[in-house]
């Protein structure tokens, strides 16, 4: 049976939470948050050394289905991760501060 991951809401995420993003690079430019560390989902295993250092380490996505499953492999691997609930979707919902690369107001894709 797999392990439960633990997941908390888009709108319960600490102020000072480190995330780190698993989307794909488009997705991430178009908006994603400030001082959030993107590895996309594929390029983790392959690049544990580039994984900000927190304990949790809070993982989101667009809609949260990539963030659980990556969660539950850093889980499986070691790490202290914590799914973000509905991902970037919930997050910009809930009015959570974004950020885009492209100078325009950030947006989820």
């Amino acid at each position: 049976m797999p392990q439960q991951v633990p997941t908390v809401p888009a709108h319960e995420v600490p102020d000072d939470a480190v995330v780190l993003d698993v989307r794909e690079d488009a997705e991430w430019v178009a908006g994603h948050i400030r001082g959030a560390t993107h590895i996309a989902m594929g390029d983790v295993p392959a690049r544990l050394d580039d994984l900000p250092e927190a304990d949790p380490l809070f993982v989101t996505c667009r809609s949260g289905g990539r963030s659980a499953r990556v969660a539950a492999w850093l889980n499986a691997n070691g790490f202290d991760a914590v799914n973000v609930g509905g991902g970037m979707g919930q997050w910009a919902a809930a009015g959570r501060p974004m950020v885009s690369e492209t100078g325009a107001p950030p947006t989820v894709v």
